[in-house]
């Protein structure tokens, strides 16, 4: 189905529309992730100082803001804001659509269920008309992209190093039946010490063996070939093809499957040989060959031991888990920081932008309805 989408703020008032869940969820409740509710103070977006922005994209904004209220005033967060739900024109059919932002609850759902030291924890959740806002913690290294664009390609102990903590942040999230989807470079950020966040929840998925689902999630250079062929059937063993590309990427200094469009690399991903650097070490190689392996069941990390496959395998043989879990590892990078609110490790293409947030816009009760429940307080 080919679909026009449009801000809700853009469409007049009581348009022609039909409620499209998202075919991952349907509207659920036994799929969604149970979650104990959080019986605290609320917050809202007045709580916050809107300081400068951090991202933008089709999702919508992260902002740097600063709590004006309660026993974290003056605490620096990230400010993630989603609208609850989007109009689309469906262009066979020319008929206007709501389409419920599910993915925004999820994610909400997701970072109030797995905390774990590698994973960005969410301080605080709320609602307010078309919006819902996530408050994270303020991750000052920024992205682990800006740091490859700076060194090309990484060393393989210093690939290592990150590679551990983002394979454990993985682990957890398959343990609580989580499935990642969208691992890249600009998903896995750096906090303040320069240990890896895993950022960016929009594409998760619960992994469940007879759900089918043809949502194109993801980055396509980091896209498993069973998600690009809309078989309508992928598990968690996604993750570790992704993972593979990501190896890839730290190691050469790009993902192994390019291309000037998309139609090219998704060619290239399905049916292009892999093709390994001379100067990658042997351990390298082999678990690059196992982790992209376009046969699921011979895929390192396919099956019950999951993760544990892929951590015994030789290239991490040096890896103390145990040192990786308590954080006692020495990053080898740790950002230069001037103050609490510095954003040096940020792109200035955003965090030279106007820090506006526009108002919430009116959303039918149907609507606000399904994100009862929404606000989490974390602190209070």
């Amino acid at each position: 189905m080919s679909e026009e989408v449009f801000s809700i703020e853009d469409i007049p008032e009581n348009p022609e529309k039909k409620i499209n869940y998202a075919s991952d969820f349907n509207h659920n409740p036994e799929l969604e992730i149970k979650v104990l509710d959080k019986k605290s103070k609320s917050v809202a977006v007045e709580d916050f100082e809107v300081k400068l922005v951090l991202g933008t994209g089709g999702f919508g904004k992260v902002f740097q803001v600063k709590k004006l209220t309660g026993s974290d005033r003056g605490q620096i967060y990230a400010m993630k804001v989603l609208k609850k739900a989007v109009i689309v024109r469906n262009k066979e059919t020319k008929t206007l659509e709501t389409e419920i932002n599910l993915h925004a609850k999820l994610e909400r759902d997701v970072l109030e269920a797995v905390r774990h030291p590698f994973i960005v924890d969410l301080v605080y959740a709320f609602h307010s008309g078309n919006k819902v806002y996530l408050i994270l913690e303020y991750l000052s290294g920024g992205e682990l992209f800006m740091q490859l664009q700076k060194e090309r390609m990484l060393m393989e102990d210093t690939a290592i190093f990150y590679l551990s903590q983002v394979l454990l942040a993985l682990e957890h999230l398959h343990e609580n039946g989580i499935i990642y989807r969208d691992l890249k470079p600009e998903n896995i950020m750096l906090d303040r010490e320069g240990h890896v966040k895993l950022t960016d929840f929009g594409c998760v998925k619960e992994s469940a063996d007879d759900e089918i689902s043809y949502t194109f999630c993801g980055t396509v250079e980091y896209m498993a070939p069973e998600i690009l062929n809309r078989s309508g059937r992928h598990g968690k063993e996604v993750d570790w093809w992704s993972f593979g590309i990501l190896v890839h990427d730290m190691l050469v200094g790009i993902p192994p499957f390019t291309g000037t469009n998309r139609k090219i690399v998704t060619e290239r991903v399905m049916k292009s040989k892999l093709h390994l650097k001379k100067f990658l070490t042997p351990d390298a190689k082999d678990i690059l060959t196992r982790l992209l392996n376009r046969k699921v069941e011979n895929r390192l990390g396919f099956g019950p031991r999951d993760a544990e496959l892929v951590k015994e395998h030789r290239f991490f043989s040096g890896v103390d888990w145990d040192a990786v879990i308590n954080r006692k590892t020495i990053p080898p990078f740790k950002p230069i920081l001037k103050s609490d609110d510095d954003v040096s490790n940020f792109d200035k293409e955003f965090t030279s932008k106007p820090p506006i947030d526009s108002p919430p816009g009116s959303i039918s009760d149907s609507v606000s309805e399904l994100f009862l429940g929404f606000s989490y307080n974390g602190v209070d």
